[in-house]
């Protein structure tokens, strides 16, 4: 029998969550950003789910040709640019946009041989101090490209550095405003935070917005779980990870369980050994008494997680009458068999760390199935 820890990817919750996005928007469309495999889900087990997208976001060019291989014929953004100046022939075959954020990238395509005009999204630096001209740069950088035979049409966008607080966009929008305001062409300014939490009020004169660009809420992940869980917008979880009990240890008051001695029995009690640990991508500093599901019930972590095993309490389902034992289903974090959903959100408070990290940091040795419910 091979080890029992899996994981599932929801195609309804894809769709649900994509769904409830768009109701909520500002935006006429929506990218749907798919950098990082997905956000670790697999590119080509969401892309069915999230078909119904205006466009799809990516990191690199090679994401990009997944798509197209996938059979995605409709707009696809290169959300850095492109690396290297050969990579522009690659945008002139597939059709792709691309970010513009610096002089190089400019110099690059004054100097590529295209009969096709590129699609530009020029970003301004409105306060991440990331990527991004500078916004007293901004409109000579348009000037530049527009005068460019290779352009055919430049979209404008910057990146918030505090969407996911409340009112958090308000001077980044601004800035936008003041140094884009006599510039042509479409608008892309909000993320998921941006678009689940606007601006109240919101800013005056804010500029109508023709993209947003939408990552981890359409995975199920919240934009701010210590305000507001997943939930709160109807979001429901992409990803599941499973496991079982592959073991169990029966305690007495004041023993110990596992490496580091750091949990130590309160009472007898029974405990199940599960088959998961960080190697499988579950974080290793995650706190006892972190949440987890068996058999969909609630129950929690004891004592430290290692490579390849974790331990859990079982003492409080044998409080409640349930039964759990050696091949009790153990869920990580996702939808239990029963329905119950323990968020992803909450096993990544608990490690002092955001959901991204979780979902992006899913091992390669753990199997992955598409599911639809």
């Amino acid at each position: 029998m091979t080890r029992p820890i899996q994981a599932f990817v929801d195609q309804n919750a894809l769709q649900n969550n994509l769904a409830e996005v768009k109701s909520r928007m500002l935006a006429s469309k929506i990218w749907s950003v798919v950098k990082a495999n997905g956000y670790g889900h697999g590119l080509s087990r969401i892309f069915e789910g999230l078909r119904g997208s205006d466009g799809f976001a990516v990191l690199e060019l090679n994401e990009a040709l997944t798509l197209r291989e996938l059979g995605w014929r409709g707009p696809i953004l290169l959300l850095e640019g492109v690396f290297d100046a050969r990579e522009l022939e690659e945008c002139s075959r597939h059709q792709l946009w691309h970010t513009v954020h610096n002089e190089t990238q400019i110099d690059w395509l004054s100097r590529h041989k295209t009969q096709q005009g590129h699609r530009i999204f020029l970003k301004m630096n409105s306060g991440m101090n990331r990527l991004g001209f500078k916004p007293h740069s901004f409109k000579s950088a348009w000037t530049r490209l527009n005068a460019l035979p290779q352009v055919d049409e430049i979209s404008l966008m910057t990146h918030f550095s505090d969407a996911d607080v409340p009112n958090g966009t308000q001077t980044a929008i601004k800035t936008f405003m003041q140094y884009s305001q006599d510039l042509s062409g479409e608008v892309s300014l909000s993320n998921s935070a941006a678009t689940l939490m606007p601006s109240k009020p919101p800013v005056l004169s804010a500029p109508s917005e023709d993209w947003a660009r939408v990552g981890i809420s359409l995975y199920g992940g919240s934009v701010n779980p210590s305000l507001f869980p997943a939930s709160h917008w109807n979001l429901e979880p992409v990803m599941t990870l499973q496991s079982q009990v592959i073991a169990t240890q029966a305690l007495k008051a004041g023993e110990h369980v596992g490496y580091g001695s750091i949990f130590q029995a309160p009472r007898d009690m029974l405990i199940g050994i599960v088959a998961c640990g960080y190697a499988d991508g579950y974080p290793r500093n995650v706190a006892s008494g972190a949440p987890v599901l068996v058999h969909g019930t609630r129950t929690q972590t004891v004592g430290r997680v290692s490579m390849d095993m974790m331990c859990v309490d079982l003492e409080q389902l044998r409080d409640q009458g349930i039964e759990s034992g050696v091949g009790s289903e153990v869920t990580l974090w996702g939808r239990a068999k029963n329905g119950t959903v323990l968020s992803i959100d909450e096993v990544a408070m608990s490690a002092q760390t955001i959901s991204y990290e979780l979902m992006c940091g899913l091992a390669t040795r753990v199997p992955v199935s598409t599911l639809e419910r």
